[in-house]
């Protein structure tokens, strides 16, 4: 196992131009704010937690709660409340299955003891308009396990995989009650496009021959109420790309959308607003906590200046109807 996947190692810093993630996030129609939270930086781990309106401006930072860790996922569940969970707490060994519920007005709680296999740089989306998955990950090889969020935040145990084992992938619901997990790299060090696609009752399918650049460490989110977006990443474990892919409200993910804003990886994404997107923060050289707004016609815009403390392997989901 190279020190690439085991990101916090000796002389770990310089090797910060592949920080894997995954960010992901979910989404739930109706949902108007967003939350971004966790991740690594210049201080190493953080629990700090940012804000965003329904008009999609970000606060700066709050104070964190729970286990400081990287490489987490988040979903929105329950209609209007958020769920962080998994993780890596640091020494690249300290795999976690914690979680930490979000309330309705954005309030993080401490942390709840871990269900399913711990792990790390794995990806999470709502589904069947309440409820939540998490899905795939790394610890000491990669996963294809998914593990169920009910509607009142309860993880269940692992559920065997289906599909290609990977992790450095993003997830986001679509189609109003479905989700998609896409992207990632395999165990055999295989940067990958193809995806799964989860029905509203949480099963996944098979993997669906990739679409658009193969990549690591995108983010993905819903916007428009029913479709999705994938966007950002680093291809061929080296190159920062800005470029997207859009996903229909029949889960066809769409050719690649030349990029707009900084080329980055180990971000994250979220709905805000019912029908919008942000993403947010992540690695392009340095850490960074520039956003970039998405319309609800998936029209990404440029940069904006960032707020709070710049950090990558970040997890973000919407919250608060």
């Amino acid at each position: 196992m190279g020190c690439w996947h085991d990101l916090v190692c000796d002389d770990w810093r310089p090797k910060l131009l592949m920080p894997i993630n995954r960010k992901i996030m979910g989404v739930k129609r109706g949902n108007q704010r967003a939350i971004f939270g966790y991740g690594v930086g210049t201080t190493l781990f953080y629990s700090t937690t940012n804000l965003v309106s329904s008009t999609g401006v970000m606060s700066y930072d709050t104070t964190g709660v729970g286990t400081a860790r990287y490489a987490l996922a988040a979903a929105s569940y329950g209609t209007n409340k958020a769920i962080f969970g998994y993780g890596d707490g640091g020494s690249g060994v300290s795999r976690t299955s914690l979680t930490n519920l979000v309330s309705s007005i954005g309030v993080v709680s401490s942390d709840t003891t871990g269900v399913g296999t711990a792990r790390r740089e794995l990806a999470a989306a709502s589904y069947g308009t309440d409820k939540a998955i998490f899905g795939y990950g790394y610890d000491s090889g990669s996963f294809s396990i998914t593990n169920l969020v009910s509607n009142t935040g309860v993880v269940s145990a692992n559920t065997t995989g289906v599909g290609t084992a990977r992790n450095g992938l993003a997830a986001a619901s679509y189609g109003t009650d479905k989700a998609i997990f896409g992207y990632g790299i395999t165990h055999v060090m295989a940067v990958s496009s193809l995806t799964n696609l989860v029905s509203n009752i949480g099963v996944v399918s098979s993997d669906v021959t990739g679409v658009g650049t193969a990549r690591l460490q995108p983010a993905a989110a819903s916007y428009g109420t029913d479709k999705a977006i994938f966007g950002y990443g680093t291809a061929s474990f080296s190159t920062l790309v800005s470029l997207t892919n859009l996903v229909s409200s029949t889960g066809v993910v769409s050719s690649d959308t030349t990029g707009v804003g900084t080329a980055r990886s180990g971000l994250a994404a979220s709905s805000y607003g019912t029908d919008k997107v942000i993403f947010g923060y992540g690695y392009s050289g340095s850490y960074v906590s520039m956003t970039n707004l998405v319309s609800n016609s998936g029209v990404v815009a440029s940069d904006v200046t960032g707020v709070g403390t710049g950090r990558s392997q970040i997890a973000a989901s919407s919250y608060g109807s």
